[in-house]
């Protein structure tokens, strides 16, 4: 009985033939759940199992909210210098060439222009692979930029931040960041432009204490993280417990720093709706 005995020692088949199952055709959840990477992309990258939501960069994000995809890019080319000849594990314009061929990003954000349900929209969404989503001079001066093409095209528009904080690479020019953009954000508003801030998983840091949280209308998408400092730290410096879900969107909505949390599919419909109603302008469907 020859299938029921090995007759011979050893591994007969030969590497080159051996079958191993393709590296990313599943994804896994933090709850457990596993997902064919296929569907996860087909909804959005949302898991069906338990509604977690897959951290996206820019490349999602336009081809979700923009119409057919279609948009032109602002100020594509910017990428950071090194002024502070800043050197830790590696050089910074080492990190940064890293990054950059990792991700095949110049920098942590992107700005766009496009029509998102028939009208015009100019879009900052941020990518976390890409250093962490720091926010270094690059992003700052793209933030500005963007909202100066708002505001000279009297256009809506809407920020995406997925965030680790300032580049510490960067220092003080880093921090100067953070005036920058609000101050941009002042003349915006003085503008009466809308401008609606979306926060997704995780925005924490400087962006949390700059741009993210002055929307006009300040949303998330489910159980980002949405905070200044992080869990640990602020368990460490306190030395006491956090309630369950601290920092988590839900509860930044429960204490009254957000106007709603969205999933991710009812995020163009949303969006736009706040735009037609913050201009008193009918709803488009």
């Amino acid at each position: 009985m020859a299938w029921f005995k090995r007759k011979d020692k050893g591994i007969q088949t030969p590497t080159e033939n051996k079958k191993d199952t393709p590296k990313g055709l599943w994804y896994k959840t933090p709850s457990g759940k596993i997902i064919d990477t296929e569907e996860l992309k087909t909804n959005l990258y949302v898991s069906p199992e338990d509604g977690y939501h897959v951290r996206i960069g820019s490349r999602e994000y336009f081809e979700l909210l923009f119409d057919d995809n279609k948009f032109e890019e602002l100020n594509e080319k910017l990428t950071s210098k090194d002024p502070l000849k800043f050197e830790d594990t590696k050089k910074y314009p080492d990190r940064l060439k890293a990054a950059q061929e990792k991700t095949k990003l110049n920098d942590a954000v992107r700005t766009a222009v496009g029509k998102s349900n028939g009208k015009d929209i100019v879009i900052a969404a941020m990518d976390f692979a890409f250093i962490g989503g720091s926010m270094g001079s690059v992003v700052g001066e793209k933030i500005a930029r963007a909202i100066d093409h708002s505001i000279k095209n009297n256009i809506p528009f809407l920020m995406i931040s997925k965030s680790g904080g300032a580049r510490m690479m960067e220092a003080s020019l880093s921090l100067m960041q953070l005036v920058k953009t609000s101050a941009k954000l002042a003349q915006l508003a003085e503008a009466k432009i809308p401008y609606i801030s979306l926060c997704t998983d995780p925005t924490t840091g400087g962006t949390t204490a700059s741009f993210a949280m002055l929307g006009d209308i300040n949303i998330a998408e489910p159980n980002a993280l949405i905070a200044f400092a992080g869990p640990r730290v602020v368990k460490d410096t306190t030395g006491k417990e956090l309630p369950e879900g601290f920092q988590r969107s839900e509860f930044v909505l429960e204490h009254g720093f957000l106007d709603g949390i969205y999933e991710r599919k009812d995020l163009k419909k949303q969006i736009n709706l706040y735009i037609d109603l913050i201009q008193n302008n009918p709803v488009r469907n």
